[in-house]
């Protein structure tokens, strides 16, 4: 009979213990903080020591603004992920079930996808204006890509006799699509959205850098316009928090996807 209490002790400590053992990757960056607040110098213009990052944050009245700012930045983020999301497994599912479909829209589809995302903000803030929307739309944009293809191929390479059997018992399209094909394909899918998350992170960055629209990108431009590279350097930090935050919970719902996958295999 299985401790079942004991097994899941012995695996939370191996989490656990796996937590740990990703620390020392952490090292090299700490030696190179250490070098850089020994060698650096509050007052320099371009190398500020780390310990002056923290309260540059706050002079002039301007710690109000961070909170706002990642709060901005996470919801462009996690709204255009959404939607690139949602469009793209809707339309590889179409495009990887239909050979004709595929055909019509390959050179369109390849088309949009070379165009830098940077490209594209001026003709979005000429049609939408600088606000929110304009952002999520080129996030959309910039990270539809992966998730669509990842989602076609995938469909693409379903064995035939899988479609075939949704055919003989005379299931509906969306039945096909919701019992057979999403399940089938949830693997690429969860790849394709893990790899459009960092590209969705990066290019909402950009944007407001680019736009000064509200966000962490936009603080990190008006403290390089107003000459202030320890607040530049501590903006920098707060965007790779945000960067890791999001790539943990993006792990966990793929390893939750895994693990669902491989129970349902036993």
């Amino acid at each position: 009979m299985i401790d079942h209490d004991r097994t899941a002790g012995t695996a939370s400590r191996s989490r656990v213990w796996t937590g740990l053992g990703s620390l020392p990757g952490l090292l090299p960056l700490v030696l190179l903080l250490g070098l850089w607040q020994v060698l650096g110098s509050p007052d320099s213009p371009f190398f500020p020591a780390p310990s002056s990052w923290w309260p540059a944050l706050f002079t002039r009245g301007q710690g109000d603004k961070i909170l706002p700012a990642v709060f901005d930045t996470i919801r462009t983020f996690g709204l255009g992920l959404s939607i690139a999301t949602i469009l793209g497994v809707s339309l590889g599912l179409l495009v990887g079930a239909s050979r004709r479909v595929g055909r019509a829209m390959g050179p369109t589809f390849e088309f949009a996808r070379a165009l830098p995302p940077a490209a594209v903000v001026p003709v979005a803030t000429l049609l939408l204006g600088f606000d929110e929307s304009m952002k999520v739309v080129v996030v959309v944009l910039a990270a539809l890509w992966p998730i669509l293809l990842n989602t076609s191929s995938g469909v693409a390479e379903l064995p035939p006799t899988l479609l075939d059997t949704a055919r003989s018992l005379r299931l509906s399209k969306t039945a096909t699509v919701f019992r057979v094909l999403l399940p089938s394909v949830m693997p690429a899918i969860v790849l394709g959205v893990r790899v459009a998350t960092p590209i969705a992170l990066v290019i909402t960055l950009l944007v407001e850098y680019l736009t000064a629209v509200n966000g962490v990108g936009a603080l990190v431009g008006e403290a390089q316009r107003t000459f202030q590279p320890a607040r530049v350097y501590a903006l920098i930090v707060i965007a790779g928090l945000i960067s890791l935050c999001v790539n943990s919970v993006v792990r966990s719902i793929e390893d939750a996807v895994r693990r669902r996958r491989v129970g349902d295999l036993r």
